[in-house]
């Protein structure tokens, strides 16, 4: 059992460092791109299904809360979170298009709409990235490699090269946490 561990370790050690590898540029892209609309008084959406759900609020939860410095809160909101919201949007209309029309109700341009999809092709993550560009937000994808089909309506696309999606998961924090120290000591200088 141990080994199996270590390896496990060992695999999510190295996705991480191919995914540094990747998108530590375009991990700076994002950070800039989100202060820039704080800075001119806009707002950011996440949003994910499952593990990723769960990845949207606690991005969320470090914005509006603080997560290094003692700072304002900033204007951000996981889509989904309201169950009773998603499930009648995903009743009257589609579950493919419960994320598309909460951005619809509560976005304005010049905000961010951050989509987190380990395959890339989560229809209701890319429904929500085409709705937001449509809506005039820039879009940040977080995905596994390739971006699938996010890719195609992301702004800045943060794919983890690795097709495994515990090791996506995984490696996705890592970014986000950086995104969110970035986006704060932005903010927080003038």
């Amino acid at each position: 059992m141990h080994d199996d561990i270590r390896r496990l370790f060992d695999e999510s050690l190295a996705t991480t460092a191919a995914a540094r590898d990747r998108t530590a540029d375009d991990v700076a892209r994002a950070a800039a791109l989100i202060v820039e609309a704080y800075r001119a008084g806009h707002g950011v959406f996440a949003f994910g299904n499952g593990g990723s759900a769960a990845d949207a609020q606690h991005i969320v939860g470090e914005l509006a809360g603080r997560f290094l410095l003692e700072r304002r809160p900033l204007k951000a909101q996981a889509l989904g979170a309201n169950t009773a919201l998603v499930t009648s949007l995903a009743n009257d209309y589609a579950f493919e298009a419960a994320f598309a029309r909460e951005l619809e109700a509560n976005a304005t341009a010049g905000d961010v709409a951050i989509g987190i999809s380990t395959s890339g092709r989560s229809p209701n993550i890319v429904a929500a990235l085409a709705k937001a560009r449509e809506l005039g937000l820039r879009t940040i994808a977080l995905t596994g490699e390739g971006g699938g089909n996010c890719a195609a309506h992301a702004d800045v696309l943060l794919d983890v090269p690795s097709r495994h999606t515990p090791r996506i998961q995984e490696a996705h924090a890592v970014p986000y946490h950086i995104l969110c120290e970035l986006v704060e000591r932005g903010v927080a200088s003038p």
